[in-house]
């Protein structure tokens, strides 16, 4: 099997992770790109920020729509360690992003491709271009290390 290099995009991402995991968090982390440059990113909050919806993705979709101005996210990339859940799906939804790239598969918590499948749902108003497994490994070893660590 051939290993690619991670993409810069994903390589900033997982560096969100782990600076999740130093603060306790669950080290997900998450850039939004547009014509090659990053325009927001974020990790794992909602214990430091005492908010639920806290997610890395919501976090930089906040900040790429505060840099650009706009609620709409188009011809915008979402580049995140791992399968966003349902309420992160939905969030890419409405921001309209036309690429989502993820890392780490999520059987229990995921929704792109696990559990709701929010893209495929006839009431999903958007469906982004959905590419998954690029930074899989280093991402699902941030995660396993994590909670290896809390049990």
């Amino acid at each position: 099997m051939t290993r690619w290099p991670t993409p810069p995009p994903m390589a900033r991402a997982l560096e969100l992770a782990r600076e999740a995991a130093r603060a306790g968090e669950v080290p997900v982390g998450a850039v939004v790109v547009k014509h090659g440059l990053i325009v927001g990113e974020g990790h794992n909050a909602p214990r430091a920020l005492a908010d639920p919806t806290a997610h890395a993705e919501v976090l930089a979709l906040r900040r790429a729509a505060a840099a650009l101005g706009s609620e709409r996210l188009d011809g915008c990339e979402l580049w995140v360690t791992l399968e966003p859940c349902a309420m992160c799906a939905g969030a890419i939804a409405h921001a309209r992003i036309a690429r989502l790239y993820y890392g780490a598969p999520d059987p229990k918590g995921g929704a792109v491709e696990h559990g709701a499948r929010v893209f495929e749902q006839a009431q999903c108003l958007h469906r982004p271009e959905v590419y998954s497994g690029i930074g899989e490994e280093p991402a699902a070893a941030l995660l396993r290390d994590f909670f290896a660590a809390r049990r």
